[in-house]
């Protein structure tokens, strides 16, 4: 559909669809990978500070300086390695502007974070998406020759997949004079960040979200790690689009949040206890289940359609994420909720799922 007001490239864009969320009807939630616990009860102290009514009624801090020194701290980088935005997508959008709009193509796995094709039909990136293998590991070796540079979310999305450290080193040095920007939007939940690579690669950006590990989606606070020179581009596309964009509620409750170290991990704990308790009931209902490093699982079940599996969810009031996708349209993502829930989706399943030696078309 076109109108006569937009600008001619308007119409060409593909927007990108988010998860589902609903409004009305009481759900179990499994489908945008939010944190199944309430954030860290030390940044939302920060919401009765008798400081935040004079924050509001000044312009925040462009430079968010608190909060750069809070992520510094927790990342083990220097504040100057630290780029702060509305989310990760913002973050992601200003890298996509800053260092990829080249000649050569852009390289990122062919199932992957779907927003990436989104940015490149903004920014008019041409990209180059390499196949993922059977088991849906990254092969390096396929991001060899030109390059605008790479992107790759650690652990992958939605596959749940993670990359070894030594592997992400290959790709930095296979593309040495090109930005590899690793997407780390669910390190927390049993990765090794590349944050500890920064200060050997200039070209390495490790972009991050308190949506996912933080529990604090409802926010929209991200980040990016990397060299000075990095950071620096990141701030002119940041400055010549929006020289506030950290409200001053964000700033506060996000440094505070980062602090946390303890809540972090006790709840990344819980998730990671959770997924692997649910992925090994899942085998047992006949699935099979991508080894994942996420808060989430991608998994098929053998004997029904993915598709009929998540209608049959929807019915008993869960909601997953199923992707009419190439390759993996037979699979559904499926978020960690707290135990409470995944044994409400594990009892549904029972239910939908045909019996053991029985099978549906598919």
């Amino acid at each position: 559909m076109t109108n006569p007001f937009w600008s001619p490239a308007l119409a060409d864009l593909q927007p990108y669809v988010p998860g589902e969320q609903p409004r009305g009807r009481k759900l179990i939630k499994l489908n945008t990978n939010e944190n199944p616990y309430p954030p860290s009860e030390h940044a939302m102290a920060t919401l009765a500070s008798p400081t935040l009514p004079e924050a509001l009624r000044r312009y925040p801090d462009p430079e968010s300086v608190e909060l750069c020194a809070a992520i510094a701290s927790h990342c083990g980088v220097k504040p100057e390695q630290v780029f702060v935005g509305n989310g990760s997508d913002e973050v992601l959008a200003h890298a996509f502007y800053s260092f990829f709009r080249r000649e050569e193509p852009l390289l990122f796995p062919d199932i992957t974070y779907s927003f990436y094709p989104v940015y490149c039909n903004l920014y008019g990136i041409d990209y180059c998406t390499p196949a993922l293998r059977e088991d849906f590991t990254v092969d390096v070796d396929d991001y060899a020759g030109p390059a605008a540079g790479v992107i790759l979310p650690n652990p992958n999305a939605p596959t749940g997949r993670i990359l070894p450290l030594d592997e992400i080193e290959r790709l930095l040095q296979l593309h040495p004079a090109r930005v590899v920007a690793v997407d780390e939007a669910y390190i927390d939940f049993g990765g090794d960040s590349a944050a500890a690579l920064i200060d050997r690669y200039p070209n390495l950006l490790v972009i991050r979200t308190l949506s996912k590990s933080h529990a604090l989606a409802g926010l929209r606070l991200g980040y990016a790690l990397g060299q000075s020179h990095l950071i620096e581009g990141l701030q002119r596309t940041k400055n010549s689009f929006n020289s506030y964009p950290i409200d001053s509620v964000a700033q506060q409750l996000g440094a505070a949040a980062i602090t946390d170290e303890a809540w972090l991990e006790e709840t990344s704990d819980k998730v990671m206890a959770t997924r692997s308790r649910v992925a090994e009931a899942l085998h047992e209902l006949d699935f099979e289940v991508v080894p994942s490093m996420a808060n989430f699982v991608l998994a098929r079940p053998r004997g029904m359609s993915a598709e009929a599996v998540y209608g049959g969810l929807r019915e008993h009031g869960i909601l997953v994420r199923y992707f009419n996708k190439p390759r993996i349209s037979e699979y559904l993502r499926i978020s960690i909720g707290t135990d409470e829930e995944m044994d409400a989706l594990l009892d549904a399943l029972r239910e939908i799922l045909p019996a053991p030696g029985t099978s549906q078309n598919r």
